[in-house]
């Protein structure tokens, strides 16, 4: 993805790379760090161990693998979508989440940007949904592999062709689509909450085509303070602890 913002970006990048990506890549490392050495089976694990006590409500059912596999992975994105959701609606939920929108650009990098602590506040939240579906492990880590490989393809600054980009959102959030969510105004932040499947937003009425100034003239960020914030490290660290938490 980092290859195709270079062939074929889709917005001039405010500042570069280099001036953004050494602090987004230290949060990754961060927290990559942080859920290892807490949290060393990660999901897999815990679906591991659901299945090995038989509690969940999919290891209850008699359902084929595919079934029940399709059932867990749509309802393991659907608690995503419900977390993000709640993400901007708490206001103590907020005031870590909107390190991630703090960051003025979006890019490949912006996929991975998230405080340690939303980190692991989702840990436990699809920990949990983990154990109380009872999805195996198979399921677990095709799931994971989706979200992640999603969220950096919905985030990348790359462009698509229009009937390409209108096919896909069918049924996956492309990169226009989610950039509407980063965008500086309101109702558009509060708006394409999905990160993998694009139907929630739909069926929730919280979906947004296309940002009012359009993707060229629209604002990405919070505002130009935490824009420039949210290049360094330690600021962006300790935004969560200084800032009331207000989703602008």
């Amino acid at each position: 993805m980092s290859l195709a913002e270079v062939a074929w970006p889709r917005r001039k990048l405010s500042v570069s790379r280099k001036g953004r990506w050494p602090v987004n890549w230290a949060i990754v490392l961060l927290d990559t760090a942080i859920v290892r050495l807490l949290f060393p089976l990660g999901g897999v694990g815990l679906a591991v161990w659901a299945g090995q006590v038989d509690t969940g409500l999919l290891n209850q059912l008699e359902l084929s693998p595919a079934l029940e596999g399709g059932a867990a992975f749509l309802l393991l994105d659907l608690a995503v979508w419900f977390q993000h959701w709640a993400a901007h609606k708490v206001p103590l939920l907020w005031r870590v989440h909107q390190v991630h929108h703090a960051d003025g650009d979006m890019d490949v990098t912006t996929a991975l940007r998230f405080h340690p602590v939303e980190i692991l506040l989702s840990f436990f939240w699809k920990g949990a949904v983990i154990i109380a579906l009872g999805a195996s492990p198979e399921a677990v880590l095709v799931f994971e592999i989706a979200l992640n490989g999603t969220a950096m393809f919905n985030h990348a600054n790359a462009r698509l062709p229009g009937c390409l980009d209108s096919a896909l959102r069918f049924l996956v959030v492309t990169p226009d689509m989610h950039r509407v969510h980063h965008s500086a105004a309101r109702n558009e932040t509060d708006s394409n909450y999905g990160f993998c499947l694009s139907v929630w937003d739909r069926l929730f009425r919280t979906y947004v085509r296309m940002p009012a100034l359009g993707h060229q003239r629209m604002t990405i960020g919070l505002s130009p303070e935490k824009s420039r914030g949210a290049r360094r490290l330690g600021w962006s660290l300790l935004l969560p602890f200084r800032d009331n938490g207000r989703n602008p």
